[in-house]
């Protein structure tokens, strides 16, 4: 392991023992404990790998003070070269999970995430891909048993999807879609097309984290709140009143609405959720600009303007130009069944980066 990881790990250890001494003392504040059991929470994972990793280590070294004792009998020997590769193939493992475990986690990607899909280039077509990528997600938030919950939707004459927002809520839910943002791209031939022609079009997606209001202030002095009929799918409330939101913030322009609930009242606050998402989004955006370019070619900026992936249907080929990955199985990641398989690859790739960013500090 390098040295300085090394380093890291004995303040780590030396933290943790600081905060169960600390923890003992029944004279504490309330705020106080919590404040400690937090970071003492936090530490221990890390706490217990640095154990396992240290446990092999002296293992490691007890199999080869047997080994290296001439007096060793031959079955002891042999059990003893066993359970060293045994070890040595552990050793590796170990110690990358603990280097996992010591980078920085993204704060917000335990938080849950709005989801927004538009359609782009290509008309019809276009709207027609939307709807294949509202399937996408939704069936793998299912598979990762996250709940997905329309929050507006407009469709075009053909059944396709124009535009869609969605609040997807569960365990790390913008951790592992926060890559998805960008521009989609498909290549395929269209159903209206006689001459057998393959059209190019796009839809753009947007992942943004789900903040509460003391993660940012919005003044009531900058909305403006419309109400109108719902359109489209949506019940028997849909076109007899005025149930839908739209929410306009007018210092910066951003328009959220919502007409999913048949309670004004409901679609406001989700539409106020929905406009401190976008809000925080920009913000976080513009701190995240700050980063190197690096990391950037990785895996991208995140912005919905970047071209991020191809999915070409004559050649059965799903390609992600971030990090240079092709996939001949367009049909079960569209399924969103093996999603997972371009999603896991970009988290390892940022993951090394910022592993290879924290030994440089």
């Amino acid at each position: 392991m390098i040295p300085i990881l090394e380093k890291r790990l004995e303040e780590i250890l030396n933290r943790f023992s600081e905060l169960e001494s600390e923890l003992s003392n029944t004279s504490l504040s309330n705020e106080i404990r919590i404040n400690l059991s937090k970071e003492h929470n936090e530490l221990n994972p890390i706490v217990l790998s640095i154990n396992e990793l240290k446990k092999c280590k002296n293992e490691i070294e007890g199999v080869n003070e047997i080994l290296n004792n001439d007096n060793t009998d031959s079955l002891l020997r042999e059990e003893a070269t066993k359970e060293l590769s045994k070890l040595k193939k552990l050793l590796p493992e170990l110690s990358n999970k603990t280097q996992k475990l010591l980078v920085p986690k993204d704060p917000d990607d335990n938080r849950d995430a709005i989801i927004e899909i538009r359609a782009g280039t290509g008309g019809d077509e276009a709207a027609l891909f939307g709807t294949n990528l509202l399937k996408m997600y939704t069936r793998y938030s299912e598979i990762q048993n996250w709940k997905f919950e329309i929050l507006s939707f407009s469709e075009n004459a053909l059944g396709g999807c124009k535009e869609v927002s969605a609040k997807i809520t569960g365990s790390n839910v913008f951790g592992r879609l926060k890559f998805e943002s960008g521009v989609h791209r498909v290549q395929r031939i269209p159903s209206t097309e006689t001459q057998g022609r393959i059209h190019t079009s796009a839809a753009t997606v947007a992942i943004l984290p789900i903040v509460e209001e003391v993660d940012i202030a919005i003044n009531n002095n900058d909305l403006r709140i419309d109400t109108f009929r719902a359109q489209g799918a949506g019940g028997q409330h849909v076109n007899k009143t005025d149930s839908a939101v739209r929410i306009t913030h007018l210092p910066s322009g951003v328009v959220t609405q919502c007409q999913d609930a048949k309670s004004q009242h409901k679609n406001k606050s989700k539409a106020m959720e929905m406009l401190r998402s976008k809000l925080y989004d920009s913000a976080k955006k513009t701190r995240d600009a700050e980063r190197s370019k690096t990391r950037k070619a990785l895996v991208g900026s995140g912005d919905r303007s970047e071209r991020i992936r191809t999915y070409n249907f004559p050649q059965d080929r799903i390609t992600d130009h971030r990090i240079h990955l092709t996939l001949h199985k367009i049909e079960e990641i569209l399924s969103g069944d093996r999603l997972n398989e371009i999603i896991d690859v970009l988290l390892a790739k940022d993951e090394s980066y910022s592993l290879s960013q924290f030994t440089k500090n």
